[in-house]
């Protein structure tokens, strides 16, 4: 089924280390905002706009689903190993950095939220932008939305048709 010739299996490390040093930036912000902002009232970064405010999110995607952490962790775990498996098929050059930057970041930011769920049962949420009343977000949510949207943006409109044909 697969061919151990398609794989750049040399890049495995690349991958683990980048999704590391996302997952520890994470890890550092949630527990900041676990040991600093629990308990407490919201700190405003930017008055009426940005605040810091701690919320346990029992949900997923912006606190929709409550209560079906076990979903999120199969859907987790499917994402990073599809990450992976893409990341490990990506074309050798340059051009396809911008893609595996996306994969890392989505990776990161799953595996993030999923280790808040093992760990607490809820995902550390702290970042509020107040003008739009955006729910409360957490930088995993930021590396899954941005890395997201950033792929589907280079996917339509940067590379050509037969420049994808490397995932299948």
């Amino acid at each position: 089924m697969f061919n151990k010739a398609d794989f750049n299996i040399r890049r495995l490390p690349a991958v683990i280390l980048s999704v590391l040093l996302l997952l520890l930036a994470d890890r550092v912000t949630k527990n900041i905002a676990l040991d600093h902002l629990a308990g407490r009232e919201p700190f405003s970064v930017i008055p009426n706009v940005l605040l810091f405010t701690y919320v346990e999110n029992r949900g997923i995607a912006f606190g929709m689903f409550q209560g079906k952490a076990a979903i999120f962790v199969v859907v987790a775990v499917v994402v990073s190993l599809f990450c992976l498996y893409a990341c490990l098929k990506l074309p050798k050059g340059r051009r396809y950095i911008p893609v595996f930057l996306c994969l890392c970041a989505i990776t990161a930011g799953a595996l993030g939220n999923m280790a808040d769920r093992l760990m607490y049962g809820f995902v550390v949420d702290f970042i509020y932008f107040k003008p739009i009343d955006f729910p409360v977000f957490n930088v995993a949510d930021i590396y899954i939305t941005c890395g997201a949207f950033i792929l589907v943006f280079l996917l339509i409109f940067f590379y050509k048709e037969d420049e994808l044909k490397f995932i299948i």
